[in-house]
């Protein structure tokens, strides 16, 4: 067991509390990751909220870049030294889904209370909240989270790849397998919109949407790929099909946004498809008309972390952004300390930031 430092979520909706917890050595198949740089994702702030439920104490963070700097019994392909990216994406890589090549809906649990490497001097389990527990000064995970990356990779560009750049590059070019010619609307112009709209770039859309009720935000949609962009008051799906000439083949939601839900069918084409990638609190619920749908041969789909298989495309998320392909340095609004983080969460709460990054080293 060592001592680390942890900004550790007491009571929900409260000011997290930076200070020292027990992170016990990794075991069979674990990795340990001092923590460089980790970026705060809504889903960090759902959790604070009290949105997903979940055991208290606990430390969140899920969004990491750092160094291995020890190893358990069994690891393959990792090594102490190595820099890498840390996701929430815990895969045991023997059920039927990872068997199927979708490890991000991994079927096997992982009891984040139980089985967590954190606790309190007392003893008093600590829980590892998205498997990650990374805004923390390191983590132990699974081996199945963590992918190597470059030396000369930036780690505050490395940390956004762990979810908010997989899950919207992801959610275009795998959930929603747009094709060359498409159109495109994205909902939502933060962080995970404006990668889900570089991933429609990507794709080959032929015009892609953003929609958003911040200005501010559309006009750097724009500078991500965007080819339009239109505000979210009023009726912005009659909009979206006058520009377009027709209903979109994808919608992609990317806010967490109950009636958001409600209303994205509007823009939906025949043969159209609504990507759901935000997420709500648990207790949000949404309606739509099946008939319709059904009749226009409309599909609502899931998206979890983009559908992503991390050892095979976060390298090549990597090559993208080496080759200028892909931005990453932009995606990011300010860097803070650890002990800045209940600042940087206020102002993510602002709604004007895309992706604030905890510096700790």
């Amino acid at each position: 067991m060592q001592k680390i430092k942890a900004a550790v979520c007491k009571e929900f909706n409260t000011p997290l509390v930076i200070e020292e917890v027990m992170l016990r050595a990794p075991g069979l198949g674990e990795v340990e990751v001092e923590i460089a740089a980790v970026a705060i994702c809504h889903s960090d702030i759902s959790f604070w909220q009290g949105g997903f439920g979940g055991q208290l104490p606990a430390v969140f963070g899920h969004e990491g870049a750092g160094r291995i700097t020890a190893v358990g019994e069994g690891v393959k392909g990792l090594k102490v030294g190595d820099p890498v990216c840390v996701t929430l994406i815990r895969a045991c890589g023997s059920c039927n889904t990872c068997g199927s090549g979708h490890p991000t809906i991994c079927e096997t649990p992982f009891d984040p209370v139980g089985q967590s490497p954190i606790s309190t001097p007392d003893g008093t389990p600590v829980m590892q909240a998205m498997a990650s527990g990374a805004f923390a000064e390191k983590v132990v995970v699974d081996q199945s989270q963590v992918v190597a990356i470059p030396e000369e990779m930036p780690m505050d560009s490395a940390s956004l790849i762990s979810c908010g750049v997989i899950t919207g590059v992801g959610a275009a070019v795998l959930a929603a397998d747009i094709r060359p010619g498409q159109d495109v609307v994205v909902i939502g112009a933060g962080g995970v919109g404006l990668n889900a709209i570089q991933g429609a770039r990507i794709a080959g859309a032929r015009r892609i949407i953003a929609v958003d009720m911040v200005p501010e935000k559309l006009k750097v949609a724009q500078e991500f790929g965007a080819t339009n962009a239109i505000s979210g008051e009023g009726k912005p799906w009659s909009e979206a099909k006058k520009i377009l000439g027709r209903g979109a083949d994808v919608v992609l939601v990317t806010v967490g946004v109950g009636p958001v839900y409600d209303k994205a069918p509007r823009y939906l084409g025949r043969g159209g498809k609504i990507v759901v990638v935000g997420m709500p609190h648990l207790d949000v619920t949404s309606s739509y008309s099946p008939i319709l749908m059904a009749d226009a041969g409309q599909e609502i789909i899931g998206s979890k972390m983009g559908d992503m298989v991390i050892k095979r495309d976060i390298p090549w998320i990597v090559d993208l952004y080496q080759q200028g392909r892909l931005k990453l340095d932009e995606l990011i609004s300010g860097r803070w300390e650890l002990e800045q983080i209940n600042e940087a969460v206020a102002d993510t709460l602002g709604g004007a930031a895309r992706r604030n990054v905890i510096m700790l080293k």
